[in-house]
């Protein structure tokens, strides 16, 4: 099969627009964070609805930035779902603290409030629920715990730009939420992430810390307007998003309602075609919220199919089908299983999805003619593996 067939798992929708935007910036000589950032984040900060908005080089910044502004440290506890990136367990060992793993909902994604309330001990000091996929996790229950126990909550909404929740829109339920912009999100700037709150406070520190904990607008120095005098008042950290990023931002940000409406054409597609076929799991949906469909993870049933999913994805590979998994557990990796105890088996609904999901493309650049390709190669792979009729095997 050539090359040019071949549907990768994810491109990014870049565009003229986000040319011209980065251009600009590069014949401005202003390369690092200026003016074009703090725009960014005040249109971002806009559209989400939320008060503060401040621009970081990685969603996984935007994650530490939150633990340090409500003054996580060594000893304390954070809850984190299994069902993640490791990115969102390993912000927390950076203060000396230690993630407490929970399970995913039965039959989803979302953590599992119920493992929540289970998992707290008297160092519990935050949790960070994780919206997999786009599909936004059952804060009212958790946000009842949070409160009842008095913990922070840190919305981890790497996968949730344009989420919302009971009509709110994620960056504006809970007092933290970290976003990513790494190159196969919803709105990709290559590298980079937002941290969204309304508190005053936390923002403040978090302006200070993503910049070696210098007082003040340290990034106009070298302006006409600013001084060679600064204060450095915290040993922080080096964590600020720079003008070129921020411009494909901005420009990524004015389509991003038009990229959720492209992925939702697709995601009704695959609905249509993959809700026919019993072996297949949809996605789950939480009922009160919209999904950003950042992934579209389908689950196979293996007891009705000769293959599991790890032959069903190399089918779908010789068929020039790009996918991927999301995610592999974290206790299942060594360095969780080594520092902390954790086994396979010990969290049995995240492991069930696990081993049946299969990321499949959703992306605006997707033709109608490559999603025909997508929903044909799966529906031949099933037709060729299902158990007691398998046809054409080789």
């Amino acid at each position: 099969m050539s090359n040019d067939s071949y549907i990768p798992f994810h491109l990014p929708s870049i565009g003229p627009e986000e040319m011209d935007a980065v251009q600009r910036v590069l014949q401005s000589k202003w390369l690092t964070t200026g003016p074009v950032t703090l725009d960014f984040e005040r249109e971002f900060a806009e559209y989400v609805g939320a008060k503060y908005a401040l621009a970081v080089n990685s969603g996984t910044s935007a994650l530490q930035l939150a633990l340090d502004a409500f003054g996580l440290k060594a000893g304390d506890e954070v809850l984190v779902p299994t069902c993640t990136f490791t990115a969102t367990g390993e912000v927390v060992t950076y203060f000396g603290a230690k993630p407490v793993l929970c399970d995913s909902i039965p039959g989803g994604f979302g953590v599992d409030p119920d493992d929540v309330r289970r998992k707290i001990t008297e160092k519990t000091r935050a949790l960070i629920p994780v919206h997999m996929a786009g599909e936004v996790c059952r804060m009212d229950e958790l946000r009842a715990i949070a409160d009842q126990q008095g913990l922070h909550i840190v919305e981890d909404a790497a996968h949730a730009l344009p989420s919302t929740y009971r009509g709110k829109k994620v960056g504006t339920i809970s007092e933290l939420t970290a976003f990513s912009f790494y190159a196969t999100k919803t709105l990709a700037t290559g590298e980079g992430g937002m941290l969204t709150t309304n508190n005053e406070d936390y923002i403040k520190r978090i302006s200070r810390m993503r910049l070696h904990g210098i007082g003040g607008d340290a990034w106009k120095r070298y302006t006409a307007t600013g001084s060679w005098y600064y204060e450095v008042h915290d040993a922080g950290y080096k964590m600020n998003l720079c003008d070129i990023l921020s411009a494909l931002g901005r420009a990524q940000l004015r389509k991003c309602d038009q990229f959720w409406e492209a992925r939702c054409r697709i995601q009704a597609r695959y609905d249509h075609a993959f809700g026919q076929m019993e072996e297949l799991e949809l996605p789950p949906r939480e009922e009160g919220s919209q999904h950003a469909w950042h992934l579209y993870i389908l689950r196979v049933r293996p007891d009705q199919l000769e293959v599991n999913r790890n032959q069903f994805i190399e089918e779908l590979k010789k068929l020039g089908i790009g996918t991927s998994v999301h995610f592999i557990p974290l206790h299942l990796h060594p360095y969780y299983q080594k520092s902390y105890g954790y086994a396979a088996g010990d969290f049995p609904n995240a492991e069930n999805s696990y081993q049946r999901c299969i990321s499949l493309p959703i992306y605006p650049d997707l033709t109608d003619g490559q999603v025909d390709r997508i929903v044909s190669a799966v529906s031949r792979v099933l037709c060729q593996n299902r158990k007691g009729q398998a046809v054409g095997r080789k």
